[in-house]
């Protein structure tokens, strides 16, 4: 009879009567490992197809998925048993059937279970030995060799039922007398998993039976150590007072042996904890804390089959924000994976809100993935931050949202997770579409309001002054955060009687009867004002002025351009306005200031300061980040053609940049406030700066591949340059919009924004900016395959740069033109040309035109029939890219690498390559991909 096995517990691995089955391919080792880990359950075709792709999946995944479903059968059927295992369809999901006894994950499972049957019944011996006959069918770490984020997953839960059967296999050896025995094992343990609280509190029992009290208290000294330090957690309460048993040698160690129980294990993942911190006395909301609570997880998750979410909406400062990370701190011991925070600033009065992509970075970063591996494209990040939250039980709260649109890319797809979304809106498409439950927050009835000044203030001081009480809850209108503000004063001056806080009220020009109104950007004026009044007056001023600021947050360097004072006056400031919460330092450096508080303060400098002195202002503002921005690209492409920006005002901060790392971290941190800076340049008239922002940006934008936010910007460019009939301007403006164009697989509008770039350039007698655009043109008729025309550009390109004496400009137009004569089947010329052109870049120092002309000698090489020198070439393009942050012409040149070792006879390296370029092109969303991708399935 045959006798299919199949092994997870290690390697996988399959066999037929003890001989090894052979599986080809990755993805037919993922489909069937994730088969397996479900054995006996219905596997959707969605969650198949993600764990073959972890991001982005072809067009024609679900076909390549049911073929290696068809394939996968086939090779299970090696024999007419009608036992045998089998891959039934149902609906849109397929389960593997096969017998518990055929999988050794299923074996393990069996000899767990019948261990702890025998362990209840009293025979710990024997369920000491069933739990070593399990242990001894693992062969190494769950699905050893296999990666992706749903596979990983699965190890990982593997691998901890693993553990855990280790740790009870060593209670019952413990109990049963055998602490020599196992003093060896658990040290190795304990060093392996340093933070596993029950296998320390073994050890200690071990030890301290052993005669050895000391080591045993220097275990739990090393544990508290590094709980302390690493996660500022103390041990649990049953490994504390075992460890006082231990260290008053008491006989109560024994009994404590099976309650050494982990109260805190670190797990083997990052468990992000970003909540902010619980609001002080929190009053109120009963009935809406209990709506939240029925959204719970089961204890395990269970019932739902997606996410749940709550979308709590309400007015501004309402107290949404609040509600929502109370509760969150309240349950966070049910989310043991961790919790998610963003403020999306939905409604902030000046600049972008967050865009997705952005929180998905910074949600990727909590969740501990290195930057190198972060995707750039919104619909990949997404992907991937699906794929970790999968079987975990998070807490994701996304605050001040602005729409449905912004927060669909951010929910997790686990039913185990939980999400609380608060907004100004009743999310009404989320509620349909995703079934998000709506929590609708009002004002605070009476009772609350009360409640909540007591608690603030202490039922004493309240009782005291009833009427003068009820005078401030009417004044604040029963908001929230207006009632907040209002006890905070009178916390601050315990001196003043409530009769005296409410008189303040109601001077404060009409008081605060104005929270009544519709408009919350002025309902907290009067309140805002206690603390803006307390302030020194140039920190003040600066509050004022960050006003004027339209990013989500400014550096110090941005805001001492604002004020035009030096950085070391700028942080004092900076510092008072934080003590006084009228702003926060988020991140070291950085400073956010809240929606309301933002319309406060633009609301300010536009009564308090003179228009020369805020249109001075936006002026220094914008030189900070044109002339930042332009030093930084220097350092990205010094050999880019720069172009003519004023010196700076005086009093602009100028950033001081000292490499091409330096660079790179800088617009990545600050391209969110330099598009926003782009558009309110163009809205308050500096045309001039908002077309050379954009331009100092592309280089970037281009090489990171950030399309839709290049072309919005260049589009803005271009207007600005209209209204300032500046010819420069517009035909800069027009040649970023033709690449990106291409970028974007619009080649018709490519073209005719090149041919406007080159008549505005001719206009202006730019013969480099000229040739530039016959290079972008060569591109985009190569792409057409119209290789005779691509060499005129070429050529042209070259007269024009030899007409003006560019040196690196000829270097670049020399290799385009050995790139034009490789299509052109002219190889031997190519190799010419690209000489020329490699040893011209050596000795300028230019490195993108090196690796340009690499990878151009790359394949006139392979053409050639020279094989190790096309992969040398290659690889050297290559290596350049990479550190030169420029991914698509990466994934570009790893896609002709992966041609060269195919044609050496290489077929895993060129697959490694076709993968990686592959990787690159899904995550910048590049048409591209679909071609390479057809390479991986063809060879």
């Amino acid at each position: 009879m045959l006798r299919v096995k199949f092994h997870v517990l290690g390697s996988l691995e399959v066999s037929a009567n003890d001989r090894p089955v052979r599986l080809t391919g990755q993805r037919q080792r993922r489909l069937l490992a994730l088969l397996l880990v479900n054995a006996d359950r219905a596997v959707s075709l969605d969650t198949l197809i993600e764990v073959v792709w972890d991001e982005d999946p072809p067009t024609t995944a679900k076909r390549q998925v049911q073929n290696s479903i068809s394939a996968l059968r086939r090779l299970l059927a090696v024999g007419p048993a009608p036992e045998q295992p089998t891959i039934a369809t149902e609906g849109n999901a397929y389960r593997l059937r096969l017998a518990a006894s055929e999988l050794d994950a299923g074996l393990f499972q069996n000899q767990v279970d019948e261990a702890q049957e025998l362990s209840a019944a009293g025979q710990a011996s024997q369920a000491a030995a069933e739990l070593r006959a399990a242990l001894r069918l693992w062969r190494g770490p769950a699905l050893a060799g296999l990666t992706g984020r749903v596979l990983e997953a699965a190890a990982a839960r593997l691998d901890e039922q693993r553990r855990a059967a280790i740790e009870e296999c060593l209670e019952l050896e413990l109990r049963l007398g055998r602490h020599l025995d196992v003093i060896g094992e658990l040290t190795e343990l304990v060093a392996t998993y340093p933070l596993r609280e029950r296998l320390v509190g073994q050890l200690m029992v071990a030890l301290h039976r052993s005669g050895r009290q000391a080591d045993a208290l220097a275990a739990y000294r090393r544990l508290r150590e590094s709980l302390v330090g690493e996660l500022g957690l103390e041990p649990g309460a049953q490994l504390r007072e075992l460890h006082t048993a231990i260290l008053k040698d008491e006989n109560s160690v024994d009994a404590l042996v099976s309650s050494a129980s982990p109260a805190t294990t670190a797990s083997a993942r990052a468990v992000p904890a970003q909540l902010p911190t619980d609001i002080a006395g929190f009053t109120g909301r009963v009935d809406h804390l209990k709506e939240l609570d029925e959204l719970l997880p089961d204890d395990p998750p269970g019932g739902a089959t997606a996410a749940v979410i709550s979308a709590i909406a309400g007015t501004a400062g309402v107290g949404k924000t609040a509600l929502a990370v109370h509760w969150g701190q309240r349950v966070r011991h049910r989310f043991p994976d961790g919790q998610l925070y963003v403020n999306l600033r939905g409604f902030h009065p000046a600049g972008r809100a967050v865009h997705p992509s952005e929180a998905l970075r910074g949600f990727l970063d909590a969740l501990d993935v290195p930057p190198g591996r972060i995707p750039v494209g919104l619909a990949a990040r997404s992907a991937l931050y699906r794929s970790l939250l999968a079987d975990r039980r998070m807490l994701v709260v996304l605050d001040n949202a602005r729409d449905a649109d912004q927060v669909r890319p951010l929910l997790p797809g686990s039913r185990g997770c939980r999400v609380v979304i608060t907004s100004r809106n009743v999310l009404a498409g989320l509620v349909a579409a995703e079934g998000a439950r709506p929590v609708m927050l009002d004002l605070f009835d009476p009772a609350e309001a009360h409640q909540m000044l007591v608690h603030r203030l202490g039922r004493e001081r309240v009782g005291a002054e009833p009427q003068a009480a009820e005078e401030v809850i009417t004044r604040c209108a029963r908001l929230p955060l207006a009632l907040a503000v209002a006890a905070a004063r009178a916390a601050t001056q315990p001196g003043f009687s409530l009769a005296t806080l409410a008189a303040e009220l109601r001077a404060a020009g009409g008081g605060l009867a104005a929270f009544s109104s519709r408009d919350p950007a002025t309902d907290v004026r009067a309140v805002f004002s206690w603390s803006y009044e307390q302030l020194t007056e140039p920190a003040r001023r600066l509050f004022r002025l960050l006003g004027l600021h339209p990013g989500a947050d400014i550096s110090v360097p941005a805001a001492s351009s604002l004020a035009g004072v030096p950085d070391g006056q700028a942080r004092p400031l900076l510092a008072e306005l934080a003590e006084a919460r009228l702003i926060t330092e988020h991140a070291p450096g950085r400073y956010a200031c809240h929606d309301l508080l933002r319309a406060y303060a633009t609301e300010l400098t536009h009564t308090s300061d003179a228009n020369a002195d805020r249109r001075a202002a936006q002026h220094r503002l914008l030189d900070h980040y044109l002339h930042g921005a332009c030093a930084a690209d220097r350092l990205l492409d010094p050999h880019r053609d720069p172009i003519t920006i004023p010196p700076a005002e005086p009093g602009v901060a100028v950033e001081r940049l000292a490499d091409h790392e330096q660079a790179m971290s800088w617009f990545t941190i600050e391209v969110p406030g330099l598009l926003a800076a782009i558009d309110r340049a163009a809205q308050t008239g500096f045309d001039a700066h908002a077309w050379r922002l954009a331009w100092a940006a592309a280089y970037f934008l281009e090489g990171s591949g950030n399309w839709e936010p290049w072309a919005a910007a260049q589009q803005t460019a271009l207007a600005a340059a209209r209204r300032l009939a500046d010819r420069s301007g517009q035909a800069h403006a027009h040649r970023s919009l033709g690449r990106v164009s291409v970028h974007l697989d619009r080649v018709d509008e490519a073209d005719a924004h090149l041919r406007q770039a080159q008549h505005y350039f001719r206009a202006v007698g730019d013969l480099a900016g000229q040739a530039r655009v016959n290079l972008d043109l060569c591109w985009i008729s190569a792409r057409q395959e119209q290789y005779r025309r691509a060499l005129e550009h070429a050529r042209k390109s070259l007269e024009l740069f030899r007409t003006a004496g560019n040196r690196s400009g000829q270097a670049r137009a020399l290799n385009t033109v050995a790139w034009v004569r490789n299509y052109l089947g002219d190889h031997e010329q190519s190799l010419v040309a690209g000489e020329q052109a490699l040893g011209l870049h050596q000795e300028i120092g230019d490195r993108h035109g090196e690796a340009d002309t690499w990878d151009t000698l790359g394949h006139a090489h392979h053409h050639l029939g020279h094989r190790r020198e096309s992969v040398t070439c290659y690889l050297r393009a290559v290596s350049l890219y990479r550190d030169l942050g420029h991914r698509w012409r990466e994934a570009d040149t790893l896609t002709r690498l992966g041609d060269a070792h195919h044609a050496v006879g290489a077929p895993k390296a060129a697959h490694d390559a076709w993968r990686r370029a592959v990787a690159i092109l899904d995550e910048l969303g590049h048409p591209d991909a679909d071609p390479v991708r057809a390479k991986l399935r063809s060879r």
